[in-house]
């Protein structure tokens, strides 16, 4: 069962507060987004790989930093729409009637998500058609309504929703066909399949598979960077 990978890199970044779109933001001296194609181009189940990006990028023809990479797989360009979902969507339009059965979609600032998370929810999705990461919460949770506390949730039935999230294609096709025809925009894929009434499985990630969007977050992510780079070379 082929399975392809969707990198979602569309992001403005305005968060971040900065010129440079927050995907091509230096970490560890080389753009967030070039860690994440690194950690998914050595995922043995990972066959190829769409790169999404904001079709103004197009113009500065993106393939010539991507052929600067030591990648093994083939990476295809799509231009992006204007919300992450849009994105999402042209990509899957740009697998759609290719080998693929499987597809993985992950957000290009999550770059510190593992092979060994990739490759686990990949083979849920074989099975049940549909499976997440995410992280149980640990620290209490409030339902809030306009700054004022409704009532405490029990901590013990939430998880955070991470990418990757891996659907069989024309499930997540259906989902999000079905999403453009109702005019809904949801906040992950996940939630675009949950409309259907289908199950979805969730399984652990990772601390630190964090979603780099703020300055504070890059400050943290170099951190955990060179305390992994430390760790490798004793």
């Amino acid at each position: 069962m082929s399975v392809s990978a969707i990198i979602v890199a569309g992001g403005k970044g305005i968060r971040m507060g900065a010129a440079v779109r927050k995907q091509y933001m230096l970490l560890s001296g080389k753009p967030i987004v070039y860690h994440t194609l690194e950690v998914f181009d050595s995922c043995h189940c990972i066959e190829e790989i769409y790169l999404v990006v904001p079709p103004d990028d197009l113009d500065i023809r993106p393939e010539r930093w991507i052929s600067s990479l030591t990648l093994h797989k083939k990476i295809h360009l799509v231009a992006g729409g204007i919300e992450r979902q849009d994105s999402v969507y042209r990509g899957i339009q740009a697998i759609l009637g290719q080998l693929c059965e499987v597809v993985v979609i992950h957000d290009a600032v999550r770059p510190f998500v593992s092979s060994h998370i990739i490759e686990a929810c990949v083979a849920e999705a074989r099975v049940s058609g549909a499976c997440i990461v995410g992280m149980p919460a640990t620290d209490t949770a409030k339902l809030v309504n306009s700054g004022q506390i409704e009532r405490t949730l029990d901590r013990n039935t939430i998880w955070l929703a991470q990418t990757p999230q891996a659907f069989d294609l024309n499930l997540i096709r259906m989902a999000h066909e079905k999403a453009r025809l109702d005019r809904f925009m949801g906040t992950d894929d996940a939630m675009l399949v949950e409309r259907l009434g289908r199950k979805i499985r969730i399984i652990p990630g990772s601390r630190l598979n964090m979603k780099i969007t703020t300055p504070e977050d890059l400050a943290l992510a170099e951190g955990i960077f060179k305390r992994k780079s430390c760790n490798m070379e004793k």
